[in-house]
């Protein structure tokens, strides 16, 4: 951890007190967490603030956290409950077409929006990170008007993730058709998607129809420990050979 890294952060908890909910230093970064509440006027200052003087906005994420922390494909080692892994119905991250998320991760809310930031003055980086409290029409402020650059972030968070961004002057799908069904970035949205499309030679126009491809979930390569990935020993010099 650099200094300069640590020292940010106490800037931010002196200047923010109580606002954040929580401060964190790690991978070189730091990352807060505010309320939707705050977000605007946190931001504001993030912006205006010299001793901050964070003027260019990165990126807007959306993030899914229904399972946060649940992963059954990390090993290392075969298992003979490999294959039944990939046929056996949904089990924790793997989701079949139809079912629901289980919330495995309790202690947060389900949907985030995180804003990555950069000061050109200062040369740092910094994440901000807003949880939407309702989950069924998951919402935070929009910071178009204090980076206009917001505006397409915010929209591809709204396509992929169903999040929806209060007072954004155009909040519409950016990546997916117009008539596109769901949002495909969610952990319950299924790989194969809800619906296909296909040109029809009767009514000479492409149409939508339910999806026909069969659910299925492929067993990734497994890591093994052996001798198969070792290097080829080296050969043998000519005088040793002819010996």
């Amino acid at each position: 951890m650099t200094t300069r890294i640590q020292q940010l952060s106490d800037r931010l908890q002196k200047t923010f007190g109580s606002t954040l909910q929580s401060n964190i230093v790690e991978f070189k970064e730091v990352t807060v967490e505010v309320a939707a509440m705050d977000l605007l006027s946190v931001c504001k200052t993030l912006r205006d603030d010299k001793q901050f003087a964070f003027e260019q906005l990165i990126d807007v994420c959306g993030v899914d956290y229904s399972e946060y922390g649940s992963c059954e494909w990390a090993t290392k080692e075969s298992s003979s409950t490999g294959f039944s892994r990939g046929v056996d119905s949904a089990v924790n991250a793997r989701l079949r077409f139809g079912e629901a998320p289980a919330q495995v991760c309790t202690d947060r809310p389900r949907f985030a929006a995180v804003y990555h930031f950069l000061s050109i003055t200062n040369n740092q980086r910094m994440r901000v990170r807003v949880y939407c409290e309702d989950e069924f029409a998951p919402m935070v402020p929009s910071v178009v008007d204090l980076w206009p650059v917001a505006n397409w972030f915010e929209r591809e968070a709204f396509d992929l993730f169903g999040i929806m961004f209060e007072g954004h002057p155009d909040l519409r799908r950016i990546l997916t058709d117009y008539g596109f069904v769901g949002h495909p970035f969610r952990k319950d949205f299924p790989l194969i998607g809800h619906v296909e499309m296909r040109y029809d030679e009767e009514q000479k126009r492409v149409i939508y129809q339910p999806v026909t491809i069969e659910p299925r979930v492929l067993v990734p390569k497994v890591i093994r420990e052996d001798d198969r990935f070792e290097t080829e020993t080296p050969v043998a010099s000519e005088e040793n050979s002819d010996a």
